[in-house]
């Protein structure tokens, strides 16, 4: 019974955190979740389906609003509804040691990027071939992994070039296909606890909604980035302790 409790409001917390650095909360749940007890994978798949919750909100008011670039969005959209799932099927095949081994490693691309991610664009561009590309490799990899792929896509997208509020739009859109693909794939062979789910799914939309709210206050976004990665940072080291020791 304590899980009911102790999960939601874990998620609760770092939702609120994360929404106010612009960013979903998934990618820190699911290792502070198997850390304190929870299956690997059970955590993925928990993880995935509290992210989209969030997400799909944020989607629902782009489109209103008629700011999502759908020329842009749907080769990213289509090639990652794709091969999430295909990723997340491929994850019961491989050992779960290698899997959190990736894992530890997109921690560290996650914190860096939050850290010394620098905004200037390395390449500039404007083929529609690249971003298909774009969207099946991160899709497939964001499955494997059980994250939306948004604390993958940003940096990537950035760097090769495309404007940064565009970025984030499309990103919103696109995370729930990635997302809720992956999730209903783990769901085929993980046994999942929907009770638990649910709490959590609801704890990381209520905490996502106070942190969209304090963001309107006058708080450093660049604080609150910094603090995030020292927080992902702290996992990815945990988890190479648990490789090394």
């Amino acid at each position: 019974m304590n899980e009911y409790i102790i999960f939601p409001t874990i998620t609760f917390f770092l939702s609120i955190l994360f929404s106010m650095g612009g960013a979903g909360a998934g990618v820190a749940i699911i290792p502070i979740f198997n850390f304190i007890g929870l299956d690997f994978t059970l955590a993925k798949a928990i993880g995935l389906f509290a992210g989209a919750s969030t997400t799909i909100t944020s989607s629902i008011m782009n489109i209103k609003r008629k700011v999502v670039d759908y020329k842009f969005v749907f080769p990213i959209a289509s090639m990652m509804l794709l091969f999430a799932p295909l990723g997340a099927y491929s994850s019961s095949f491989i050992d779960v040691e290698i899997v959190k081994f990736f894992f530890m490693v997109m921690l560290f691309y996650s914190a860096s990027m939050m850290m010394f991610g620098k905004k200037k664009a390395l390449f500039h561009v404007t083929s529609n071939i690249v971003l298909y590309i774009v969207g099946a490799s991160v899709g497939f990899l964001a499955g494997l992994l059980g994250v939306g792929g948004g604390n993958i896509l940003i940096p990537l997208l950035a760097l090769l070039g495309f404007e940064p509020k565009k970025v984030a739009v499309a990103v919103s859109f696109v995370v729930p296909f990635s997302a809720l693909g992956s999730f209903f794939t783990y769901a085929t062979y993980v046994d999942i606890d929907y009770i638990l789910l649910l709490l959590v799914s609801l704890s990381a939309i209520a905490g996502g909604y106070i942190g969209n709210y304090l963001m309107h206050f006058k708080l450093e976004q660049s604080h609150i980035k910094k603090l995030m990665a020292l927080l992902l940072y702290a996992l990815a080291f945990k988890l190479l302790w648990h490789f090394i020791s």
